[in-house]
């Protein structure tokens, strides 16, 4: 697809975004505050109806582009029992394996860290961030962690800020920052605080960590290196989960939020998926373009196999995911009171996770969170998972399109909410 029909594309869907994000027909329009949220009710009394999700179809031109490996189920998912592969088949089995899933990552206590960062309030507009509107003020937290490594986290106030909510978004292996100036633009829009994540080493954070042997000395390892700082008493997973938790800590404390919701692409997709695993208090979560059952990752097209990096893979993390590959992790993420998590995986992605392999498990996956989530005693629904297959750009990102659907979903399902 040529350079100008992308930015047709993708223009024509940043203004589905813009017009649809709100997630209510324009009857409602008048109802909407600041955020884009709440309705205030009419004049009979009664709540206006959200709009129906935004579609979009597949882009002929780029499916057109692309091989059948596309559009078919690789051979090695048919089969595949999904059902059977799973671990937890109700609310009790999620509670006792989240524990043994925390107790990977922070060894030396099982617990996820209860500590608070150091906050630089009111810092100006930080160099290392892409202009955004509407924003009142920006704070840097700083999240110091073993091996003398401190990362930094972002934490964008709008001007109006208009409930409780919050937001997590977390980029990956060095992405462009385009994808995340629209979302947390986005998100900002609808009167959300954002925090903003990288991974290790990558835009913000350092890139050197102390010796494992001889702290005086730095070493400036990439991902698929940290094997060499794990031990009994220590995983590196913590450089990618600890800067969440204590984000955390910091965010219940100073804002008493009525919900944090959390968006990742691609190693931010992972950390999305695995974060919100491990913690309740995240409610909803977005990954995309950041994981694949172990079993479907040989089918993806490109690159093939798909095999992640160094915390992605299994052979590398035989501990944490021994006990659970993704489709638990998957349940673990979406099971709970308001909970939900849709995964949103770009069918032509350009780096990874594509095709559409992940037919082979989506409908086992949502059918057994359904039934875990269900309260047998209310009839309520205490968690749900779905899938979004984007067909309608080729680039490794949260499209326009997908970005008008998580802000959808948000507005829809945390109307109820301060």
């Amino acid at each position: 697809m040529s350079a100008l029909n992308r930015r047709s594309v993708l223009g024509a869907l940043g203004t589905l975004a813009a017009t649809t994000a709100t997630g209510w027909t324009a009857t409602a329009a008048a109802g909407l505050n600041a955020a884009g949220g709440a309705v205030s009710e009419g004049p009979t009394g009664v709540l206006p109806h959200p709009a129906p999700r935004p579609v979009a179809p597949v882009n002929a031109e780029i499916a057109a582009a692309h091989s059948a490996a596309y559009r078919t189920l690789p051979q090695v998912v048919v089969d595949v029992d999904v059902e059977d592969l799973m671990k937890i088949h109700t609310a009790e089995d999620a509670e006792a394996l989240r524990p043994q899933l925390v107790a990977q990552v922070w060894k030396d206590t099982g617990v996820i860290p209860a500590t608070l960062p150091e906050v630089r309030r009111d810092i100006g507009t930080p160099a290392e961030l892409p202009a955004l509107t509407g924003v009142r003020r920006y704070d840097r937290l700083e999240v110091a962690m073993r091996f003398g490594y401190v990362a930094t986290v972002f934490l964008v106030e709008p001007v109006h800020r208009t409930h409780r909510r919050i937001a997590f978004y977390h980029n990956g292996h060095g992405e462009p920052l385009d994808t995340l100036q629209r979302t947390t633009q986005g998100l900002l829009d609808h009167g959300y605080t954002v925090l903003l994540f990288a991974m290790p080493f990558y835009h913000w954070n350092p890139k050197t960590l102390q010796d494992p042997v001889d702290p005086m000395v730095r070493q400036q390892p990439s991902h698929n290196d940290l094997n060499l700082w794990e031990s009994a008493e220590y995983s590196p997973l913590a450089l990618f989960l600890e800067p969440l938790a204590v984000a955390m800590n910091h965010v219940q404390a100073t804002y008493r939020p009525s919900s944090v919701q959390m968006i990742g692409l691609s190693g931010g997709g992972w950390a999305t998926t695995i974060y919100p695993a491990l913690d309740p208090r995240i409610t909803r979560s977005y990954p995309t373009a950041g994981s694949l059952p172990f079993f479907v990752r040989p089918g993806s097209p490109k690159p093939s196999p798909t095999r992640g990096d160094w915390e992605q893979r299994q052979d590398k993390q035989p501990g944490f995911y021994g006990l659970a590959d993704f489709p638990d992790l998957y349940a673990l993420a979406a099971v709970g009171r308001n909970r939900r998590q849709l995964q949103i995986l770009n069918r032509f992605d350009e780096c990874c996770f594509n095709g559409v392999g992940h037919r082979s498990y989506e409908a086992a996956v949502r059918q057994r969170i359904a039934v875990i989530g269900t309260d047998a005693v209310s009839n309520e629904s205490n968690g749900h998972w779905e899938l979004l297959e984007d067909a309608t750009h080729g680039d490794h990102t949260i499209s326009p399109y997908a970005l008008s659907v998580i802000l959808w979903d948000l507005d829809v399902h945390c109307a109820q909410l301060p």
